[in-house]
């Protein structure tokens, strides 16, 4: 497989073409990097990437982008010791710099955004200074004051940033450079004198180009065909270019979800290895959602790249590399592309994770879960409920040496997740249950579906037992009188899930979707009514629709997927009452009434906890909807704590194993 063949990045040779990209992790302290990186960039090495590229740095301290972004002078320890985390493991380090520009934040550093012309920022609003000649020259010596620093950190390289957010970018950008003198004349200035100043402060180490060849801002923004001149100014300086999308109005299309196909960016690729088909030029990294080593092989096999970046598919599993060397593809575990816990920018200031695999940005206090199971078997463990909370906690039990019976009532497995996943572009979540129950499978994990557990069995059982009921639809929020046509959005995307037309329940009058909770699931059911043909309108109280997307990066694109099926959005709504043919609707700024003609009325509400067998049995363990109804990211870190406190519990698992340093397991 080329994937796992050694690759030449200039003089440096790295093991394998497998890169782990840079990306915002919120794991710093401070400005610096911590010991919590030096963990996560180490796991990853040791399982089996071949080139680890660190977050991006701020160059100068103009640039403080988000509250932990690392700023390079302050990262001197922080590198020596990831350096040495990815070299005892056999991997190359690279160090990212850059500068955020009028893309950056002024809530931190307390100062003015710098840029190539005084243009207001799409987002923030905020009319960023025109940079003077002397700002420049600034910026440039910090590029190579830092390029010095992290190979004098033990560093192999560095990656220089003009990707989707970056000040390099917007001097290379019509868009964003409207200046009249020399940088304005001659866009790639700047750029040019990055990296000449990078490539002299480096020497004989490796220099990479994360360059944004469409910003998809067609009317005055870098185009595919127009970065084709960049390139060819700007190849020379550097040992390997990563393409990317994204952009002053689209900074999220270089990581978009799961809506978006994998590998979205090969056209892309293609096009610039036409152009540095030189076997002496740089070396092309392919970029964009992929996920499928085995999909992607092929952009190896015909050339069309020299490696892959696989960061948000080595999050999910931070063994892949290994995993593929070893002969073990089935058994990767799989990045749903969900942007959940990976994309942290948000006012919450989490630190990266991932929805199947929890312990990513926690290597420095989890405790691993075993790699393979004990031969050391304990009684049964008996979990009730197969969703995503309930088979981890099976698999991870079963790893530990338990025996483990899952008893699940319904004849499938998956719970909320599976049902989720028959909305539009919503299907691979459903990648998830389908790897977790193949695990429990091979660990002889027994499984038993249609089967209805009552407090007789647990009396029976001579175990361990783990609730993991999952949740239940919660009452309306609104009245609804006689013959009133109400469904809750789980029934209705059971429904299709099982192959039925969507909203076939009420009329065929317009479908009203409400949606109290501005998270993915009104949204995603309003568009798959639209999508099958139905009228269809979202009411929701917020300001605008589906606000928790935002912190996944889905926001602004499900507005616009809702507009073009055609839904009509009601914002500042409430849902007052529903009665046969007629929702009464209440503006909550203005308190007017409004009465609308519905066929279906669909509540996308709240949903509580199915906590019927821990009420008889209050002292049961229990995890995932059955504690609070939350996302998958919560049913897998809660299955899999329970687990390891289970397996100490029962002798099978060591003091400090999974579970033991988290507190009670509600």
């Amino acid at each position: 497989m080329k994937l796992l063949e050694p690759v030449t990045l200039g003089q440096v040779e790295a093991p394998n073409r497998l890169l782990f990209g840079p990306h915002v992790t919120n794991l710093g302290r401070g400005r610096s990097l911590s010991e919590r990186h030096a963990a996560y960039y180490g796991r990853r090495a040791g399982g089996g990437a071949g080139v680890i590229v660190i977050e991006t740095a701020s160059v100068h301290e103009s640039d403080w982008p988000y509250e932990r972004a690392p700023l390079a002078s302050a990262c001197g320890p922080g590198w020596r010791a990831v350096a040495a985390a990815v070299r005892q493991e056999g991997a190359i380090g690279i160090a990212s710099l850059g500068h955020a520009g009028m893309q950056g934040s002024s809530a931190y550093s307390q100062r003015e955004l710098w840029a190539p012309s005084a243009l207001a920022e799409p987002v923030s609003r905020e009319v960023a200074k025109a940079m003077e000649v002397e700002d420049i020259a600034d910026v440039v010596a910090g590029f190579a004051a830092a390029t010095r620093l992290a190979l004098g950190s033990g560093l192999d390289g560095v990656e220089v940033d003009a990707g989707a957010v970056s000040l390099v970018r917007q001097f290379l950008s019509g868009l964003t450079n409207l200046r009249d003198d020399a940088y304005g004349a001659e866009r790639t200035r700047l750029a040019l004198e990055v990296l000449g100043a990078v490539r002299d402060a480096a020497g004989g180490a490796v220099v990479g180009l994360r360059l944004s060849c469409d910003e998809l801002a067609p009317w005055a923004g870098i185009t595919p065909e127009g970065s084709l001149a960049i390139l060819g100014a700007l190849a020379p300086l550097v040992d390997y270019v990563v393409p990317v999308r994204g952009g002053l109005y689209a900074p999220a299309a270089a990581r978009p979800d799961m809506h978006l196909p994998e590998g979205l960016n090969g056209e892309l690729t293609r096009t610039v290895r036409s152009l540095l088909a030189d076997t002496r030029a740089p070396a092309v990294v392919a970029q964009g959602s992929i996920v499928d080593a085995a999909a992607a092989a092929s952009w190896l096999a015909d050339g069309t790249a020299d490696l892959l970046e696989m960061t948000r598919a080595q999050i999910a599993d931070p063994e892949l590399g290994r995993k593929l060397a070893s002969g073990a593809a089935g058994r990767v575990r799989p990045c749903i592309l969900c942007n959940q816990r990976c994309q942290v920018l948000d006012v919450r200031n989490p630190i990266v994770s991932c929805v199947v695999e929890p312990s990513a940005g926690h290597e420095a206090e989890d405790a691993p879960v075993p790699a393979a199971r004990s031969r050391r078997v304990a009684r049964q463990l008996l979990v009730v409920g197969g969703g995503p909370a309930g088979l981890e906690a099976a698999r991870v039990a079963a790893l530990h040496g338990l025996a483990v019976e899952v008893v699940e009532r319904s004849d499938h497995l998956g719970g909320a997740l599976v049902t989720a996943a028959a909305a539009p572009g919503r299907a691979r979540l459903a990648r998830l249950v389908e790897w977790l129950a193949a695990e429990c499978e091979a660990l002889g994990v027994t499984v038993r579906t249609g089967v209805e557990a009552g407090t007789a069995e647990l009396d029976a059982h001579d175990g361990p037992l783990l609730l993991a009921t999952g949740g239940r639809d919660g009452e309306p929020g609104f009245g609804v009188g006689p013959g009133a046509p109400v469904v809750t959005a789980a029934a209705l995307l059971e429904a299709v899930r099982r192959g039925e037309a969507p909203g076939q329940a009420g009329s065929g009058g317009p479908v009203l979707v409400w949606d109290p909770v501005g998270g993915p699931v009104g949204a995603s059911v309003a568009e798959l009514l639209a999508r099958s043909g139905r009228d269809a309108l979202l009411a929701t109280p917020d300001l605008v629709v589906g606000r928790d997307l935002s912190a996944a990066g889905d926001l602004v694109a499900a507005n616009a997927r809702l507009r073009q099926a055609g839904v009509e959005l009601l914002k500042r709504t409430e849902l007052r009452s529903v009665a046969s043919g007629t929702a009464v609707l209440v503006d909550r700024f203005s308190g007017q009434e409004r009465r609308v003609a519905v066929g279906l009325v669909v509540d996308a509400g709240h949903r509580l906890p199915e906590d019927g067998l821990w009420r008889e049995r209050p002292g049961l363990l229990r995890a995932g909807d059955a504690v609070a109804p939350r996302t998958a990211y919560e049913a897998v870190l809660e299955g899999r704590r329970a687990a390891g406190a289970l397996a100490a519990a029962s002798g099978c698992a060591a003091p400090g194993g999974p579970g033991a340093d988290r507190g009670r397991v509600a």
